[in-house]
């Protein structure tokens, strides 16, 4: 390694990136750079049992973008998160439905979030009962946009109290083996 490469490392300081209040501002990471600015928007990724720290939750990817820098800290917000493709697979199954619902919402608060709720069946079923269970899900998802703030429907959708909701609607339409937010994403925020 030159002298020139080992000066260029040893200038640069270390930021800890910390979470949002709403996921318990705890330390999740840090990230070196030799100017503050460059560290304004980078995106860290983790996953949601190395913040719960349930290892039952490691299926779930969360991404986090810095949007504010006080002193040696990066202040983050939800940017979304999506299950790992590996867990994904796992859940289809032959000779049964998946049922995937892409919503773009307005929370209370002015933020506009992209939500892929996806539902399983235990067996196949008509287009008709796919239809009403897509339907179900597009009211849960707009009603829960429309009476929540950006970090409760960010709670909502990662600890699954939406798709439980979307899940309790949907089974008397027909038996279902998993609802959950496979997706969530962060379009805009307020202006």
């Amino acid at each position: 390694m030159s002298r020139a490469t080992r000066d260029k490392w040893r200038r640069k300081e270390w930021y800890d990136i910390v979470l949002p209040q709403y996921f318990g501002e705890t330390k999740v990471g840090e990230t070196p750079s030799d100017d503050e600015s460059k560290v304004m928007g980078r995106v860290f990724e983790t996953t949601l049992a190395a913040i719960t720290g349930d290892f039952s939750q490691e299926y779930m990817k969360m991404y986090f973008q810095v949007d504010e820098i006080e002193g040696h800290t990066a202040r983050t917000v939800f940017k979304g998160h999506e299950y790992l493709r590996d867990y994904l697979r796992s859940l289809v199954r032959r000779r049964s439905t998946k049922i995937d619902g892409f919503f773009r919402v307005h929370t209370t608060d002015g933020y506009r979030v992209k939500v892929v709720v996806t539902a399983m069946t235990q067996s196949r079923i008509k287009t008709s009962q796919e239809f009403a269970i897509r339907k179900i899900m597009q009211a849960i998802v707009e009603e829960k946009a429309a009476n929540l703030t950006f970090d409760q429907l960010a709670h909502e959708m990662v600890l699954g109290k939406l798709a439980s909701d979307v899940y309790n609607q949907a089974k008397n339409v027909t038996a279902l083996r998993h609802v959950g937010v496979r997706k969530s994403e962060l379009l805009s925020l307020p202006h």
